[in-house]
């Protein structure tokens, strides 16, 4: 359904009065991936590593430096604005705030009814039909659509989000940090409907988050990003019962456990995360790396096999 080729995503740095480009952002450097029909891919990674850039561009909301992002087979990068705006109905977003992506002087019915208007679907005598079902399919009443955003609490605004990404029966659903902002109960709540309504629509879903444990519960397959690259992928369970990178490691090792005495051998990592202006050579994590040898420093890593569906970047294997 989607995929990705060696993407890049690099954003300018301008300084003086002439704004002058004095060098580059490498917030995405050359990723390749793929999205089945139905799948449902997790992107994680720590902040500022550049998955949610990734998600941007895969629509084309940001444009890629370079690469290409093909949609069904079509490269997007190739259309036209018009055709592009055309493709937008089947792919939709859930934004990571519930509170700043919902304009506050908007309606309810107004925000629902936006998608429909800019897309030109159904008509005046469905719309309201369509409303109704929107807001019943995530659990709210369809009486609460003349209220505003801010009437809402940020559990309802994240449904009234997921509302909205159904509007115009969209094919694929990108969910940047769909859960971050919430409660945790209410994050099970959301994540649950996630689920159902990927059952349901059929949709297939990629899932931005720095929670793993998030992750785990609605992904099929995961990408572990590190200072814009991926260094490892693999489905859930693979990924879990048997990382391969060392970063994919500290990372699980982070997760909390709800059993005090339980004990767990955790992975401090020394040092900041480099700059992704200028990012380091060789393997980009090395200056982190528990298990860094010479070669790490000179050559990047190569993606590896590890049986079916699971790839590694790292010079231990």
């Amino acid at each position: 359904m989607l995929k990705i080729d060696n993407l890049k995503v690099h954003f300018p740095i301008k300084k003086g009065l002439l704004a002058r480009t004095v060098g580059h952002v490498h917030a995405v450097d050359g990723i390749s991936f793929e999205l089945m029909p139905g799948e449902t891919l997790g992107i994680v990674g720590e902040s500022g590593c550049g998955k949610t850039t990734a998600g941007m561009a895969a629509m084309h909301l940001t444009p890629p430096t370079q690469g290409k992002v093909f949609w069904k087979g079509k490269d997007l990068g190739a259309m036209s604005p018009a055709r592009l705006r055309s493709l937008r109905g089947e792919m939709q977003l859930i934004f990571q705030d519930p509170y700043s992506s919902l304009n506050p002087r908007m309606t309810i019915r107004q925000i629902l009814s936006d998608p429909m208007d800019i897309h030109n679907r159904y008509t005046r005598s469905k719309r309201k039909e369509r409303l109704d079902f929107l807001m019943e399919t995530v659990g709210l009443s369809p009486d609460l659509t003349h209220r505003y955003p801010h009437e809402f609490s940020g559990g309802q605004r994240q449904r009234i989000g997921i509302a909205r990404a159904l509007a115009l029966d969209p094919s694929l659903i990108i969910g940047d940090e769909p859960v971050s902002a919430l409660d945790v109960s209410i994050q099970a709540q959301i994540i649950n409907l996630l689920v159902k309504l990927k059952r349901e629509f059929n949709l297939s879903l990629i899932i931005i988050s720095h929670d793993l444990a998030v992750v785990e519960y609605i992904c099929d397959r995961i990408l572990v990003m590190y200072l814009g690259k991926i260094v490892e992928t693999a489905d859930y369970q693979s990924l879990y019962k048997a990382p391969k990178h060392p970063y994919t490691r500290t990372l699980l090792s982070a997760i909390p456990v709800p059993d005090p005495l339980r004990k767990r051998s955790r992975i401090i990592l020394e040092g900041d995360v480099p700059s992704p202006i200028n990012p380091p050579g060789g393997c980009r994590f090395h200056t982190r790396c528990p298990d860094r040898m010479d070669i790490c420093e000179q050559e990047e890593p190569k993606m590896k096999e590890f049986g079916a569906n699971h790839t590694a970047a790292c010079h231990l294997y």
